[in-house]
């Protein structure tokens, strides 16, 4: 049964009639419609194109067609379920806080504390909030938004355009945006003045309801912590009975995440300084052998417990005007026990929380 009537010219319509493509375009849509929503193409009296088989619409076009340039009709009669009628959702009609995007990889310029921008890897994680009478949301937009500003050396003010801009697209209240990048800085060495690149696992998100927007800085600081019982220990047993012994240190990582509160310019520099004030046995670059008994001298001038970890930093963050409401995980990677010691601090009201995601400690094991 051939469903495209006659009086169809395949290429110059007459005034005001379709393109024979035009007319199967739209009988695709209609037989879509009949296959999905039964009811409705009852209600509209299309039930029997649902029964139509692929033979009866004519012989299928099996090669590529390269040539193909679809133009504006055509693309008007596509078929876009996501922004179908409520109709067509699935399961319960209830609103969904976040849905986006995960993962989408692009280089992105971030501004430096020194004026310049450094280009970087970025991992891009943008969602909106969905109506509970919306299918769904056009996920491109979130990307194309990305790409309308790749030029820009990024930083809040940059990201938070990009969030208006999709935000108002996708017709959504609430939107946020987190950019994951690892930031280089050199740092010199403790004695020997050799210098290497630290890199630093760095988030920005931005969060934003219509009418207030929050900025959040994440970052991880890797560190030495020398246990002060195992210290006291072993010096002990060398007073005690000139037994030589070395108390346990392991590679240690703090996240930390802090609020801004608008009052002057907080950099990745700066939170990095913060840490490196309140725990100064951060893990080395470059050494050599002075280099190597600095950094055993200065972890035995600085035991540290998990939970000192997260109180020194509390009291670093908490003196800083730049910052509000913050949050310190703690993650001692054991090398005494078979299982980390780990600890959660924080204030404020932005990080509050009662469950924790049960792989939280798990990410924070560095990877080189």
């Amino acid at each position: 049964m051939n469903m495209i009537p006659a009086a169809i010219r395949p290429d110059e319509p007459e005034d005001g009639a379709p393109t024979r493509a035009e007319a199967e375009a739209a009988l695709w849509t209609l037989k879509r419609l009949a296959e999905a929503a039964p009811a409705e193409a009852a209600a509209l009296g299309l039930s029997a194109l649902a029964a139509v088989r692929p033979e009866e619409q004519g012989a299928l076009n099996r090669a590529y067609p390269e040539d193909f340039s679809p133009d504006a009709a055509y693309k008007a009669s596509m078929p876009d379920l996501q922004n179908g009628e409520a109709s067509l959702i699935r399961g319960a009609r209830a609103e969904i806080q976040h849905v986006g995007i995960s993962n989408f990889r692009l280089p992105l310029g971030v501004r430096t504390r020194e004026g310049g921008a450094v280009t970087l890897e970025t991992s891009v994680t943008g969602s909106v909030s969905l109506d509970a009478q919306k299918k769904g949301i056009n996920m491109s937009r979130i990307m194309r938004s990305f790409y309308r500003h790749a030029g820009e050396p990024f930083d809040f003010a940059a990201i938070e355009t990009v969030l208006d801009s999709y935000r108002d697209d996708l017709e959504s209240m609430d939107a946020r945006v987190m950019l994951r990048f690892r930031y280089p800085m050199l740092i010199r060495s403790l004695r020997s003045g050799l210098e290497g690149y630290q890199y630093y696992d760095t988030a920005f998100e931005s969060l934003s309801d219509g009418r207030e927007t929050a900025r959040i800085m994440h970052l991880d600081y890797v560190y030495s912590s020398t246990c002060p019982c195992s210290l006291e220990l072993a010096e002990h047993a060398r007073v005690a009975r000139a037994q030589i012994a070395t108390p346990h240190s392991q590679r240690s990582v703090a996240r930390v995440s802090v609020r801004m509160t608008g009052e002057g310019t907080l950099w990745i520099e700066d939170l990095v300084g913060l840490c490196r004030s309140a725990i100064p046995t951060e893990t080395q670059v470059m050494v050599k052998r002075e280099d190597e008994q600095a950094f055993a001298e200065l972890n035995g001038a600085n035991p540290i417990f998990v939970e000192d970890a997260v109180r020194l930093l509390c009291e670093a963050l908490g003196d800083d005007r730049r910052i509000g409401d913050f949050r310190v995980i703690a993650s001692h990677q054991e090398s005494l026990h078979s299982h980390d010691a780990v600890s959660i601090l924080s204030h404020g009201p932005t990080f509050a929380q009662e469950s924790y995601d049960p792989r939280l400690f798990e990410s924070l094991h560095h990877a080189t």
